[in-house]
């Protein structure tokens, strides 16, 4: 079986992922092997994919993780353990999967710390592919809200927030013409937005700057994912909507990445 799959077009090694994910025959692994070379992700034809220590469910109700976004994850823990939180609140925009509250809410279990994280996203599919994917994982610290970034959170939070995390939308519509055809298959709206401020795909980025002091503590930390070519305009939101001790890191692959400021 794994050599007709090979001889049908698909890579060797997503040959034998499918064939361990589905079996060596039946309608199941036919299915997958039609799917995959539809050209369908295969994180979307197996159901689930690896991020950090959780295994995730992935499917189109939302983004794939990305490897990038594992590297975010390590930022905003270190980043909260400068602030020795105990009982941190971590606040998860356009979480999509949960790729990056549930990670950060399982690691800091691990490490005795008893955070309440947040996940919220506008779409609720997305939300309830989250929840399934708390529940798979036994996290049960979790509060889901439903709105577009800080929409729909209760205002008793305002100032209380240790944690901001967020991977928005940040390819320009231009730039989408020129990306692999196989991110149709995966959200149009968590992938490309509007430009903002002569940034191409600026504007979910500049929300969420710019609402951050609002909701986070007095020390608090936003970590946020951006486009290579936007980190001049990441920090120059940060700073201009008050946040200070600004760094933006690059990715391994040597490219700017991820923001991290602190609320004064």
């Amino acid at each position: 079986m794994l050599a007709r799959l090979v001889a049908a077009g698909l890579e060797r090694r997503e040959a034998r992922w499918l064939t361990e994910e589905f079996g060596t025959s039946g309608d199941a692994l036919e299915n997958a092997m039609t799917r995959r070379l539809a050209g369908e992700p295969l994180q979307y034809v197996l159901g689930h994919w690896p991020f950090r220590g959780l295994d995730l469910d992935v499917d189109r109700r939302a983004l794939i993780p990305r490897p990038e976004t594992e590297e975010l994850v390590g930022h905003a823990i270190d980043a909260l353990a400068q602030s020795n939180h105990r009982a941190p609140v971590v606040l998860d925009l356009g979480c999509g999967t949960g790729a990056i509250g549930l990670s950060i809410l399982a690691e800091l279990t691990e490490r005795g710390v008893s955070a309440t994280l947040i996940a919220l996203d506008e779409s609720p599919d997305a939300l309830a592919l989250c929840r399934q994917n708390a529940l798979k994982h036994r996290l049960y610290a979790v509060s889901f809200v439903c709105g577009s970034w800080y929409e729909g959170l209760d205002d008793s939070l305002a100032g209380r927030v240790e944690l901001i995390v967020a991977n928005p939308p940040y390819v320009g519509e231009l730039e989408r013409t020129t990306l692999d055809p196989v991110l149709d298959f995966e959200p149009e709206g968590a992938l490309v937005a509007r430009d903002a401020e002569g940034v191409a795909g600026f504007a979910d980025l500049a929300e969420v700057i710019a609402g951050a002091p609002t909701w986070l503590a007095p020390g608090g930390f936003l970590v946020v994912e951006h486009g290579e070519g936007q980190r001049e305009a990441v920090r120059r939101e940060a700073f201009g909507a008050g946040l200070r001790d600004v760094v933006d890191y690059d990715d391994l692959a040597g490219k700017p990445r991820v923001l991290v400021a602190r609320r004064p």
